[in-house]
């Protein structure tokens, strides 16, 4: 495992508060994304999870491409969903342990612009992969091409919603020896309206109805996710760091 260093951002001449606070968010991003490629551990199990989910499901259920076929879209978006969850645990551990997390609290920048940069590297080594990876598991599982590219629409929408949520149940329990447990506990309600609606807008495709109006519910739960899964996590991050 490569060693994790504290973080430093440079900030830039703070009367001009706004490419000071771009700087720190760029800095944010790309210093979780050298540490996940370091940890290439981190790459893989959430995409292996991912795979071996999809996999195992029809050697357990039943093999045939016609149940397949009406299933394939709830198999997928369940594996993403526990893949994304199996992550979640280590947005904020790793920094709340070495103490980079507390340095990133005492930053002059909004913690929660912080934060959203936080969770937008957790999606480019999490979410990302496994809507790249879709298209082919799709097709595993008897999915037709109109159903494989909304599938993926679906996920590339609501993947961002999973972390940005996440992050909120991650937040709290940083602090927490089984705090992964918790978390679960925690996050698997709020995924359902995602879940519900990511597979349901692949059925309707499926049957040919128009999806415009369920894209649509999934663009409203991500832009009311990116506006306030990032405030309540950082308010969360300020209560674990006080309570520590």
């Amino acid at each position: 495992m490569g060693s994790r260093q504290p973080l430093a951002v440079p900030l830039l001449d703070p009367v001009n508060s706004s490419p000071g606070v771009w700087h720190a968010m760029v800095a944010v991003l790309r210093r979780d994304l050298r540490l996940s490629v370091r940890q290439k551990q981190d790459l893989l199990n959430p995409l292996l999870f991912f795979v071996m989910v999809v996999a195992l499901f029809p050697l357990g259920v039943s093999p045939e491409s016609s149940f397949l076929g009406e299933a394939g879209a709830g198999i997928l978006w369940v594996g993403a969903l526990l893949a994304t969850m199996l992550s979640l645990d280590h947005l904020f551990r790793f920094d709340f342990e070495d103490g980079t997390l507390e340095q990133i609290a005492l930053q002059p920048q909004p913690l929660f612009l912080l934060v959203l940069s936080k969770i937008l590297a957790h999606w480019l080594v999490t979410g990302l992969p496994l809507v790249i990876l879709t298209p082919l598991l799709g097709l595993m599982l008897y999915l037709d091409g109109n159903s494989v590219a909304v599938l993926c629409l679906t996920l590339l929408i609501g993947t961002p919603v999973l972390s940005l949520i996440g992050s909120v149940g991650a937040a709290l329990t940083v602090g927490l020896r089984a705090g992964g447990v918790l978390l679960s506990l925690l996050v698997i309600p709020l995924y359902i309206p995602v879940l519900i609606f990511g597979t349901g807008t692949v059925m309707a495709a499926g049957s040919g109805a128009d999806v415009s109006g369920h894209l649509a519910l999934m663009a409203a739960m991500l832009v009311l996710a990116l506006v306030l899964a990032p405030l309540a996590a950082a308010a969360a991050l300020k209560i674990s760091l006080s309570a520590s």
